[in-house]
């Protein structure tokens, strides 16, 4: 082809753009530092150091940081996801008219030349691509040369002149790299986002801390020692505190006991704000969940409980903020006195001191030398753990066929249901004096426990690595569960362990003869604010990518600190990707407190994630069509299972509303409705033998059990309550009054047989009735004789079910 001075003037000023291009890039290579020519497999530069031990006599290895998982150079570019380059709509079709239209073959041959020259490769490997990183780029190059419409004009200008042997394919490196830093967006940033990540000193991050003098004491014992009462009482002397506990149970307790006292507290958890002062102002005093402490406030002092969970491989971060970034003149540390040397060893980097005050068990503890062997020889005050729900139902069944009642707690009850059944259990007048429990009874509650007794001393444990096995408890779980025994200034004082088989008895003196091992890392997270770097250098990244390449790119002191497993965070990010959210929101729902075990509390909070995303109010409406309110009890294991994943995803919804206060606006009627649900489990859990004889058929729980009596008188109810509700008319349980008021004027003569007889109504009564009917019966209450009407038309039964009362009242008493 032929071309014409001016196109010819062209062609020169594209290939003195591509020479000078190709002369910048050497100048580029030859100009940057070691660091850029690194490849991505030596980005973690940090190396354990080793800690000293208690007695300074040597050292002791520090654990693999998590950034070690990561050694593999393949295993962290993989992280990086190619990103689709698509062309300029804005181009136009002046290549081809310069330089005319290219052969596509003959193009696609040279571009294979090109990939396969080990002069381009060296160089591509030099600018940080390697192979894995180079067979992405090209094959995304690739594409975008073979399949657009419209090249851009340089590039098209320059595969002409390759084509017809004007110039080396070598020049196309140029465009190569451009297109690189599109599809990997990373290799022009990858000095940021190692200085996002860069985590090796966390103290700096609190500087308002760092300008304080703080004092920090450490209160070391094993269980029932009084460590906590001694930092407690400092607490309620000082003019202002804070306690940050681990449970909401622990923080619900410090903050009814510092009112008591007469100190004005305010209770924070993630579900509930309760402020003492009326007009609703802050108090001086706030008892919380350590992840809601605030660090803004100066308090004159901050307690900081159970400090060994700062180890903890997914909640050990808040521990560690707490600990390095609280404002607080004196600063109590209670746990075991392993973390002791960890503590001492953050606080060297803070510049502050740590006072140790070591304490001793108050009460003997004492190992029996016999098992239990069967449950027959249980006794008052007998406390069985078990590690896993079948072994709660088992146990708990075959305590039921010897006649012997057990209240039973395992750690997805409700809160208040867990303090239901130890009130039970501490109840010197209830006749159950036997407790059923997983290991939730080894933090947060007061149990008045004689002797513990290890059912197995096995359990599913979390890993290093994040995977799970089941394995021999921990010298630390094993102290911590049988310290429970034995309870200072009650009648059990001396408290006795055994295990149920005799083969586990001499292991589990071996595990409580040890001290735990010392604790060596804490925790950290990354916040939202560096995932907010990240997601700005990394536009198309999801979030779970982003928090995978944080994780990657790290650099800490792991001598002292490790990162935190975040597989639940990144669980429900890969939930709810495709969910249009803005990057905080998204970030805020996936912190949200959720069990991934439960499908239920998944599927709702996906929902609701959607809901959030059109500009939807989530309200009490929106969520009873979601849960099935009213709730009836359960009838079957899987029916109390499924109560107690609405009771999560209340939860949930409580913990999003103080998030997004505009979005999640029913805060008071979702508390009481999770009130009324409290009872409803808590009746289940009494009954839980109960629940176990019942089978499940193939269809519903409940679906054998009702006729269409029942079941119409429930589903106007629940039209009722939807469309009329209101605090006073709801028949919530924990209102006992409702069923009287509904009956405060029936005639005597009308329920004469109610209020003499104790028989108990047939299964056609819903459950609404049937408290109506009790309550008639057992406090005798004077009314009008039109309360068969009012039922009727309060849809509490139908014309069917007051005719069968009637009959059944008269055929009790047929004087």
């Amino acid at each position: 082809m032929q071309s014409c001075p001016r196109v010819a003037q062209i062609r020169a000023s594209f290939r003195t753009l591509t020479l000078y291009r190709c002369e910048n890039v050497d100048l580029f290579h030859q100009s940057q530092p070691a660091p850029w020519r690194t490849s991505v497999a030596a980005l973690h530069t940090s190396g354990p150091r080793d800690r000293r031990k208690k007695d300074g006599k040597g050292p002791i290895a520090s654990l693999p940081s998590q950034q070690q998982a990561h050694s593999s150079g393949k295993d962290v570019v993989s992280l990086f996801k190619p990103v689709a380059v698509k062309p300029n709509p804005d181009d136009i079709n002046f290549g081809e008219e310069l330089a005319g239209k290219l052969n596509k073959q003959a193009l696609l041959k040279q571009l294979n030349l090109f990939y396969t020259s080990k002069e381009v490769k060296a160089l591509a490997r030099e600018h940080g691509l390697d192979d894995y990183l180079y067979n992405q780029v090209y094959s995304s190059f690739r594409r975008f040369c073979m399949d657009v419409k419209h090249l851009p004009t340089d590039l098209h200008v320059l595969f002409s002149d390759i084509l017809q042997g004007v110039v080396h394919n070598h020049d196309i490196f140029p465009y190569f790299l451009t297109h690189a830093k599109k599809v990997f967006p990373h290799l022009d940033c990858m000095d940021e986002l190692k200085l996002i990540s860069d985590l090796t000193n966390p103290p700096n991050w609190y500087p308002e801390a760092r300008s304080m003098t703080r004092k920090i004491i450490f209160h070391g014992g094993p269980t029932n020692s009084g460590k906590t009462y001694h930092a407690l009482e400092r607490f309620m002397s000082a003019k202002s505190g804070i306690y940050c506990g681990p449970l909401k149970l622990l923080a619900v307790e410090v903050h009814n006991k510092t009112n008591t006292r007469g100190v004005p507290c305010d209770l924070v958890t993630g579900e509930e704000r309760r402020t003492v002062n009326e007009d609703g102002t802050p108090s001086n005093h706030v008892a919380c969940t350590v992840e809601m402490s605030n660090l803004a406030q100066q308090y004159e002092v901050a307690v900081i409980d159970e400090i060994q969970v700062i180890k903890d491989y997914q909640r050990g971060w808040a521990w560690t903020r707490a600990l390095l970034g609280l404002q607080a003149e004196e600063i109590h540390v209670c746990g075991e006195q392993a973390a002791i040397d960890l503590v001492r060893e953050m606080m060297i980097s803070t510049g502050e001191e740590v006072e140790v005050r070591n304490y001793k068990r108050l009460t003997e503890l004492i190992i029996e030398d016999r098992s239990l062997g069967s449950l027959e020889n249980t006794q008052p005050g007998d406390c069985i753990v078990c590690f896993n729900k079948n072994d709660i139902y088992s146990v708990s069944r075959n305590l039921e066929k010897m006649g012997k009642e057990a209240a039973v707690i395992y750690g997805s009850l409700p809160p208040n249901t867990k303090l239901a059944m130890a009130n039970k259990f501490n109840d010197p007048n209830d006749p159950c004096k036997i407790l059923v429990a997983t290991d939730a009874v080894g933090m947060g509650l007061n149990l008045n426990i004689r002797r513990m007794i290890f059912y197995s001393i096995n359990k599913i444990q979390l890993l290093e690595n994040g995977e799970k096995e089941v394995d021999l408890i921990s010298v630390s779980q094993a102290l911590q569960i049988a310290g429970r025994a034995g309870r200072f200034g009650t009648q059990w004082e001396t408290g006795y362990v055994t295990t149920y088989k005799q083969d586990e008895l001499k292991p589990l003196k071996d595990l409580l003869a040890q001290t735990p091992d010392d604790i060596l890392q804490a925790g950290l997270h990354p916040t939202f604010d560096q995932l907010e770097m990240y997601a700005y250098h990394l536009p198309a990244a999801s979030l779970s990518n982003l928090v995978d390449i944080f994780i990657s790119l790290s650099t800490l002191d792991d001598s002292l600190y490790a990162l935190c497993h975040l597989d639940d965070f990144k669980f429900l990010a890969d939930m709810i990707e495709h969910i249009r959210l803005p990057l905080k929101a998204k970030y805020t729902f996936c912190c949200a407190p959720i069990n991934r075990k439960m499908p239920f509390v998944n599927t709702m909070f996906l929902k609701m994630a959607r809901q959030f995303s059109k500009g939807e109010l989530i309200s009490f409406d929106w969520l009873c069509t979601q849960v099935g309110w009213p709730f009836s009890p359960p009838e079957t294991i899987l029916d109390l299972v499924h109560l107690e994943a609405i009771h999560d995803v209340f939860d949930v919804y409580l913990w999003l509303s103080y998030r997004f206060p505009d979005m999640f606006p029913d805060v008071y009627i979702v508390r009481e409705v999770q009130t009324e649900l409290d009872s409803v489990i808590e009746e289940g859990v009494l009954n839980i033998v109960e629940l176990l004889k019942n089978k499940e058929n193939e269809f519903s729980s409940r679906t054998a059990d009702l006729d269409e009596d029942s079941f119409e008188v429930k589903s106007r109810q629940k039209q009722k309550y939807k469309n009329k509700w209101t605090h006073h008319d709801s028949a919530l349980a924990g209102r006992k009054k409702k069923p009287a008021q509904l009956v405060e004027s029936v005639n005597d003569s009308d329920f004469n047989a109610a209020l003499d007889g104790s028989a108990p109504l047939k299964d056609d009564l819903s459950s609404s009735s049937s408290a109506a009917a009790d309550s008639l019966a057992q406090s005798k209450l004077k009314a009008k004789p039109k309360l068969l009407e009012r039922l009727v038309a309060d849809g509490i039964i139908t014309q069917s079910m007051a005719r069968k009362l009637k009959k059944e009242l008269k055929d009790l008493n047929p004087d």
